[in-house]
């Protein structure tokens, strides 16, 4: 007559001792074996505590139609200039020149932020001026909201010169941002919410380029110009307006960013249970051995409760 499982179901064995025997002392050893050099492992692999975090988001950036321009006229130090400030307009006296200005700002994908800046200038020269190098500073408003919030007033700053005069520049490149420190996970971070130039005052120190570059880059979080490519074209006509066009755009970003506590947790969770589960399935079959094959005196308990000595 053939026979064939029906069912099957595994069979509990307990394995009980008092608490000051060796099967005890056995049992602490294999625990502390268990749980502890996982920890160790996961902490000393570099990669237990995340400690930086990094996401991608466009920014949203919106020029503020302040602007700060010198071209030399000369290799000699001769100079014309102009600016959206008044006070500093006023200290230029015959160095001042005021260009034709055309902005505009352009969302290309329709997504409610903006992507490109257009700049078109015209600065006019007398019929002796001739421009070798321009230096030009734009002010933006640049804002995060994904993570932490961030609000700051940033700058672009461009400057070429050639010994050979030009008649126009031509710049395509991208207002990129660069971080020293990361940025916290959530909150508001308004810290560099001040205005770059200080267009209220009346003291030439304020529009010094020198002061605005060196102050602005002390700074943590700070926007650059990154254009490979500049365009000088020589051959200007005596008395014509020389020409400065920009494209700016406003690309995504990699932002860096300090995780916060429950995401720090999450990541090493994962790496500690990782090596866990490793040394459980290790030591689990030690005892396994120890028990089944007596080596330690223990009473087993089967599943009908009926015990002997071992």
């Amino acid at each position: 007559m053939a026979f064939y499982e029906v069912y099957a179901h595994p069979a509990l064995i307990r394995y009980k001792t008092s608490v000051c025997t060796k099967a005890t002392l056995f049992l602490l050893v294999m625990l502390c074996l268990t749980y502890i050099p996982p920890l160790l492992v996961a902490y000393r692999s570099q990669g237990f505590w995340i400690k930086r975090g990094t996401y991608e988001e466009q920014p949203v950036v919106r020029f503020q139609y302040q602007t700060l321009l010198v071209a030399a006229t000369s290799t000699a130090g001769d100079y014309v200039a102009w600016s959206t400030y008044p006070y500093f307009n006023n200290m230029l006296g015959s160095n001042l020149q005021i260009p034709a200005v055309s902005v505009r700002e352009e969302d290309l994908n329709q997504d409610g932020k903006m992507d490109l800046l257009v700049l078109q200038l015209q600065l006019p020269l007398k019929p002796e001026q001739q421009v070798f190098g321009v230096q030009l500073l734009l002010t933006f408003n640049y804002q995060l909201f994904r993570m932490s919030t961030v609000v700051m007033q940033s700058m672009a700053y461009l400057q070429y010169s050639s010994p050979v005069p030009g008649a126009k520049l031509f710049v395509s490149g991208d207002l990129r941002l660069q971080q020293r420190t990361p940025l916290p996970h959530r909150g508001l971070y308004n810290a560099y919410n001040v205005s770059v130039i200080d267009g209220t005052s009346p003291f030439a120190s304020a529009y010094d380029l020198d002061s605005i570059v060196r102050s602005y880059q002390k700074r943590n979080l700070t926007t650059v110009l990154s254009c490979p490519m500049p365009v000088w074209t020589v051959g200007q006509a005596a008395g014509s307006p020389f020409e400065l066009n920009a494209e700016i755009r406003y690309p995504v970003e990699l932002i860096s960013y300090r995780p916060g506590f429950w995401e720090t947790i999450k990541f090493a969770w994962i790496q500690y249970v990782s090596v866990l589960l490793i040394f459980i399935w290790v030591f689990e079959r030690v005892q396994r051995f120890v028990f089944q094959n007596h080596v330690l005196t223990t009473i087993p308990v089967g599943p009908v409760g009926k015990a002997h000595l071992s």
